[in-house]
């Protein structure tokens, strides 16, 4: 933790988290691929293989979803972890339980399950994970 000085002999300690910081970029990126991976495999798999029209639609609406949920976690941990404040960090994690679990439903429960989609979705839910142990110890720093 470094001491920045401000104003008349008084020091302010940086608590945010660099590395957190460093995650919420990346995996913004990992992201943009995972969703049009994602999309591109379930259009891919509604071509090749007889996908009924509904399960088509929920699984869209969900990877759809899935995509706002995303951007409101990503942008609200980032903001949490910049201008240290609980709320919003605490927030972004209550949204990756969320987002988890659209990734399991992803991994294990859509009609058709390929192996890249195995691969994308563990990674995305390693890099949660990461995210999610992070996000305490930020939080735990910002409180004491």
């Amino acid at each position: 933790m470094a001491a920045v000085r401000r104003g008349m002999g008084r020091t302010s300690s940086i608590q945010s988290s660099l590395s957190l910081q460093i995650l919420f970029y990346a995996n913004g990126i990992y992201y943009i691929f995972y969703f049009l991976a994602t999309l591109a495999m379930i259009v891919y798999k509604s071509q090749v293989y007889s996908y009924p029209d509904s399960f088509l639609a929920s699984d869209l609406a969900l990877l759809f979803i899935m995509a706002i949920l995303e951007a409101l976690r990503l942008y609200l941990g980032s903001k949490g972890n910049l201008t240290e404040e609980e709320a919003p960090l605490g927030l972004s994690l209550v949204l990756t339980v969320g987002s988890a679990l659209l990734c399991v439903y992803f991994l294990l429960w859509q009609t058709y399950v390929l192996k890249a989609d195995v691969i994308l979705s563990a990674v995305l839910l390693f890099t949660y994970g990461l995210e999610s142990v992070l996000d305490i110890v930020a939080i735990a720093a910002f409180v004491s």
